[in-house]
């Protein structure tokens, strides 16, 4: 009987020892939160509960507080319910789920993480974040092309582009029309193989997303020349072998009668940025954004249109200043506009550095918009 005991009091002992690595994440109320932030760096996934992403990346989360949530640890790994802490979450301006920020030691508005959500790439923001050092071998290196075609990764991908040209098929491997491009394109880098003056890559955006958000693709396949980490121009011609190769040594001949590089400003930009839920934040996060939100059948939006595209081209080449749009009416856009709080067409808001700092009530006429603009702008420099 008491053998029974010992055996019984040992697996409730280990019981609670296996709930506790599972519940290692930290619940935070908003009390606690604001408690907890100040003392030490904290990472925290603001969540609801219904939703699919927060639920796939639970367990991930999960081991991340196994790992991070010891005595010695550099950083405390939370959580918050967006369903149950609203206030919380709305002064952390949670806009969508999961969202991840990475809170320094004393710091109330954290740091976004917009990266993949593996274990290795969540461990690594936080070393990047806190200045720990990378251990030896940890390095990201250029994957070895295999009969001239690089696969890349989200961690190797920077470092392979950072220099040079580069001309990268970003794919989903459900895709139709990327299954049927994909023995071109290998023959493509085949062709390449041994002209180092030029890389022929791919990227799959359902692992990588990070990546494929930063570089505006859309739609499988998307074909960029790249340049030196910037893109530099979109394929859309047809996609023979011969057309593809036709097009690389088109482009490269081009840069070398330029001088080796073909700089972007050197491209033809739409006087007005179209933006969509995809690529919204990423486009606003830096500098000032005048955006606007419209219905195509709005007759005061039809009014407006031609000043507004104006005021694209007066601010075409700006390096503090994007002029952008909205359609509303698109279904990906619904739930950006109404986030954004927008209740009636046309609505133009100014962003800086990826906040709404205010709504513009004035004339429509290009100079009124001009002048608000350029006024905000001094108003920055003061």
């Amino acid at each position: 009987m008491f053998f029974c005991i010992i055996l019984l009091s040992l697996a409730v002992t280990l019981a609670q020892q296996q709930q506790k690595e599972i519940n290692a994440v930290v619940d935070f109320s908003d009390d606690t939160f604001a408690e907890s932030v100040p003392v030490k760096p904290h990472f925290v996934m603001f969540y609801a509960p219904w939703c699919g992403h927060c639920k796939r990346l639970s367990p991930t989360w999960d081991d991340l507080g196994n790992k991070y949530n010891i005595d010695e640890a550099e950083v405390v790994v939370g959580k918050v319910d967006c369903t149950q802490h609203t206030a919380l979450c709305s002064s952390q301006d949670v806009t969508g789920y999961p969202t991840l920020k990475l809170f320094a030691k004393g710091v109330q508005s954290g740091i976004k993480y917009r990266g993949p959500r593996d274990l290795a790439s969540l461990e690594k923001f936080i070393a990047d974040q806190l200045g720990t050092d990378v251990e030896e071998g940890e390095e990201a290196s250029v994957p070895e092309a295999v009969t001239g075609l690089v696969e890349h990764t989200d961690t190797t991908f920077k470092a392979s582009v950072v220099r040079g040209r580069h001309f990268i098929k970003f794919y989903a491997p459900w895709c139709g029309h990327c299954q049927t491009l994909a023995p071109a394109w290998k023959a493509l880098a085949h062709s390449f193989e041994h002209d180092k003056s030029v890389s022929i890559g791919k990227l799959d955006c359902t692992q990588y997303q990070s990546i494929c958000t930063q570089y505006e693709v859309k739609g499988y396949p998307t074909l960029l020349w790249i340049v030196d980490g910037k893109k530099v121009e979109k394929y859309a011609g047809d996609r023979s072998h011969d057309d593809l190769k036709k097009f690389a040594v088109t482009m490269m001949g081009k840069e070398d009668q330029e001088g080796g590089q073909k700089e972007q400003r050197d491209e033809p930009q739409p006087p007005v940025v179209v933006l969509t839920s995809e690529n919204f934040e990423n486009a606003i996060e830096k500098g000032t954004s005048m955006v606007k939100f419209f219905a195509p059948w709005c007759g005061h939006c039809k009014r407006m249109a031609p000043a507004y595209d104006e005021l694209g081209r007066k601010f075409v080449g700006h390096d503090k200043v994007k002029i952008a749009k909205v359609d509303c009416t698109q279904e990906v856009n619904r739930q950006l506009c109404n986030e954004q709080n927008v209740d009636g067409f046309p609505t133009l808001f100014l962003y800086k550095n990826g906040a709404k700092v205010r709504e513009y009530n004035g004339d429509r006429s290009l100079d009124d918009m001009v002048n608000f603009i350029s006024r905000n702008l001094e108003h920055d420099e003061l």
